[in-house]
This record gives C-alpha cells, sequence and structure tokens, in this order.
C-alpha cells in the first residue's frame, strides 16, 4: 500500500506541482481544498495515481482530524498570498499563523504523521538582512518582523510558530523550504500571483522594464524539495533556502525577448525609469507593494539544500522562458502582436 501524504491548499500553484511530484514517485495522495466538487481540481485528477480530496480550511478547526488520518507525513502549502497590500496586517499574519498552527496541532495528535515539511518563504529570511553578493544570507538568518511587509512578517511568524509549536510538542519533525520567487510551467490556465510579473511582460501591462530583482526558483524544482525534505534523514529540525542567484527584471526580459519575440510577440526591454514606476504605483496596487523593491537585490545561498538534500535547480533562463511559453499556451498572456 502506498504512503499517504496530506498536501495542504492543492490547487495552489506549488501544492498541483507537490502532488504531481509525489505521485510520479508512488505516493498516495490526499488534498485539502476550500470545498468539495470544486471545477479547481479538474486538472489535478488528470494526473492519475492514487489522489483523493477533503475540505479543511485555514481559519476553521472542522475537517483537520479527518485530513490528516492516516497519512505519514503533511505538505503544507497553502498560505496567504495577496495581490495587493491588505489594509490591515493581521488580516494576512493571523490566517498564516493560525492556519499553520491548526495544521500542525492535527498532525501531531494523529498518531500517524511522523513529518511535516512547511513551505516558507525566502521573505522569512530576508527582510531588515543585508543584502550582499560576497556574502549571501543563509537559513541561519531571519527577517526582522518590524522590517517586514505584511507578507513577509506573516511567513517569519507562521515560520516561527512552527518551529516553536514542534519544539515544545515533540510528537512530529519539521522541515521548512524557503522559496524565492516561484516560476515554472502552470498546470492548467489560473493566473497566480507570484507569476504575474512575468504575464505582464507578455501581455502589453508593463510596456517598460522596472529595476525590480529576485531570486527566482522553478515550481517544478521546488516540487522536488519538498519530496526531498520529506524523505531525507537529514531533513528534520532544518530550513532550506531554494532560490536561484539574483536576476534582475530587465535581463528575464530580455531572456524573454529573445525566445518569443521571433513569434511574434513584443516582450519589452527598455528599462522603466523610477519615476514613471512611481507615477503608475500611484493608480495600481499591485505595484505599489512593489516600488520599494526597486533597485533592491536579493543573494541567498541554496547550498544547504544541495548538500542535505541532493537538490539541483534548472538555470533561471530556462525556468523564465518556460513561465512564458505556458503563460501563452493557456491563453493568459496573449501578447501584443
Amino acid at each position: 500500500m502506498s504512503e499517504l501524504v496530506l498536501v495542504t491548499g492543492a490547487t495552489g500553484f506549488i501544492a498541483g506541482h507537490c502532488i504531481a511530484e509525489l505521485l510520479t514517485h508512488g505516493y498516495a495522495v490526499r488534498g485539502t481544498v476550500r470545498r468539495l466538487g470544486s471545477a479547481k481540481t479538474d486538472h489535478l485528477r488528470r494526473l492519475g495515481g492514487p489522489l483523493e480530496f477533503v475540505e479543511a480550511r485555514l481559519d476553521s478547526d472542522g475537517g483537520w482530524a479527518e485530513a490528516v488520518a492516516g497519512c505519514s507525513a503533511v505538505l503544507h502549502v497553502a498560505s496567504p498570498f495577496p495581490p495587493e497590500a491588505p489594509k490591515h496586517e493581521d488580516d494576512l499574519i493571523r490566517p498564516a499563523v493560525d492556519g499553520t498552527l491548526r495544521v500542525l496541532r492535527a498532525a501531531a495528535a494523529s498518531g500517524t504523521v511522523r513529518r511535516v515539511v512547511l513551505t516558507s518563504s525566502v521573505a522569512a529570511v530576508t527582510a531588515g538582512n543585508p543584502h550582499d553578493a560576497a556574502h549571501p544570507l543563509t537559513e541561519a538568518d531571519w527577517s526582522k518582523p518590524e522590517q517586514a511587509t505584511p507578507y513577509a512578517k506573516s511567513k517569519t511568524l507562521a515560520e516561527r510558530a512552527a518551529w516553536e509549536f514542534v519544539e515544545e510538542d515533540g510528537r512530529i519533525e519539521l522541515a521548512a523550504i524557503n522559496p524565492g520567487l516561484v516560476l515554472g510551467p502552470l498546470q492548467h490556465p489560473d493566473p497566480r500571483s507570484s507569476l504575474e510579473t512575468i504575464q505582464r511582460l507578455l501581455d502589453g501591462g508593463m510596456p517598460a522594464v522596472p529595476m525590480l530583482g529576485f531570486a527566482p526558483v522553478d515550481v517544478r524544482d521546488l516540487a522536488t524539495a519538498h519530496r526531498l525534505a520529506l524523505e531525507s534523514p537529514k531533513a528534520p529540525g532544518n530550513r532550506y533556502i531554494c532560490a536561484g542567484p539574483h536576476t534582475w527584471l530587465p535581463d528575464m526580459a530580455r531572456t524573454l525577448a529573445a525566445a518569443l519575440n521571433p513569434d511574434g510577440h513584443r516582450v519589452p526591454t527598455r528599462r522603466l525609469p523610477y519615476w514613471a514606476f512611481w507615477l503608475a504605483a500611484r493608480f495600481d496596487p499591485t505595484l505599489r507593494m512593489a516600488l520599494a523593491f526597486v533597485g533592491r537585490e536579493d543573494h541567498v545561498s541554496s547550498a544547504k539544500a544541495v548538500d542535505d538534500l541532493g537538490w539541483t535547480m534548472r538555470p533561471t533562463a530556462e525556468t523564465v522562458v518556460d513561465t512564458g511559453r505556458s503563460l501563452v499556451e493557456h491563453g493568459l498572456a496573449k501578447g501584443r502582436r
């Protein structure tokens, strides 16, 4: 009988690829959804293999005991990801922290779950810390909540709460995965916040390119990291940054233009001055969130994931092109011809 793993937030971008990775490697999967019977699971059902769904929400205790019953492990992937800044930071922080603790409490009480792999973020590593290419941040670094955006604060406090719970409870193992900007192909035509930057380059929503920088990771490689953290004897008690080298958005745009412009797309490569970005951000909540990050570099090290888990990631340029092509194929970025 296949080992049963629970994946929370099954219809999400990262979770969907984690489910595919687990099924490919012989696991049985149970996924949590907000509502059973939703068409949002159709693409996952088409994967085939031993896959079932249960109803459980991060904002309610109901359903979690049933969700973890009989599972040997949990990938806790679900977490709020807002398209714009919340009216109050607690609108984001409380669901992230409380939802994480609900999952951990249910896992610890199940009597069958031995390990939880938590999807955190480099946002729980970088905020308030120096960004130095010569000294990249590592898993020993933690974001400073008082200097973090609401999203980074929610990821930091949720991960901190998870480690504190496991240390005090003692019944389950915990490993955390801290990805950078998650890019890569979609499994179905449902736009995700982490792909919006690439989408805007393709659909004319970004006529010029602001000086934003990221440490990207391919969602397929990220799914592999989750599975490896589930399996590796070295993983319990550890955080793992999964992110590539710092990459400027103008460089991503040039990579996309070289690959897609010959097909009739017109990916912009001209730099957007800060004043123009500031002006646009006054009318666009998503750009307003990004304004504080203009010109900032993210330098983090994935050496620990490589050493402990044997993890590898594909080149960023390949991921960027695959992301663009996937958006086009799913009709989410028709481009300007």
